[in-house]
């Protein structure tokens, strides 16, 4: 699969990122509930994604895609929400901005590996037509 180191990569570093906000950025007031909910979504996804990614299962790209949007969209709005002056850290907003770029990385390479998986996946082209036989051509 094209692009497939690239995706464990950013996967890998989505991981990363998504470990340090949940040790350092989450206010204690979680409950045990919800900061198991986040850990989930921020380590454990990514790194179930990638294991789909080394078994090279098409469609774990385009699942890199739909993680990497929905992702983006939780980055942005918790950045809008810090800079709105809601609450939070400047740490959590240096998490949310590496977080939202990685996010988007993921979306375009994810999308160009399942683009280029599917153009893999054509069956192949007609073949040319045989010549006639010499024995069977007649001469008038």
């Amino acid at each position: 699969m094209r692009h497939q180191g690239l995706l464990l990569l950013i996967l890998a570093a989505l991981s990363a990122v998504g470990l340090g906000t949940i040790l350092g950025a989450f206010s204690p007031d979680l409950t045990a509930t919800a900061q198991v909910g986040w850990g989930l979504f921020l380590m454990i996804l990514p790194l179930a994604l990638a294991g789909a990614l080394l078994r090279a299962w098409t469609w774990a790209s385009m699942a890199c895609v739909v993680y990497g949007t929905i992702g983006l969209a939780l980055d942005l709005a918790t950045t809008i929400s810090i800079v709105g002056g809601k609450g939070g850290t400047d740490m959590l907003l240096a998490l949310s901005g590496m977080s939202g770029a990685l996010n988007l990385l993921l979306i375009v390479f994810g999308g160009r590996a399942f683009w280029s998986a599917l153009q893999g996946l054509q069956p192949p082209g007609s073949h040319p037509p045989n010549p006639p036989s010499p024995s069977s051509s007649s001469t008038a």
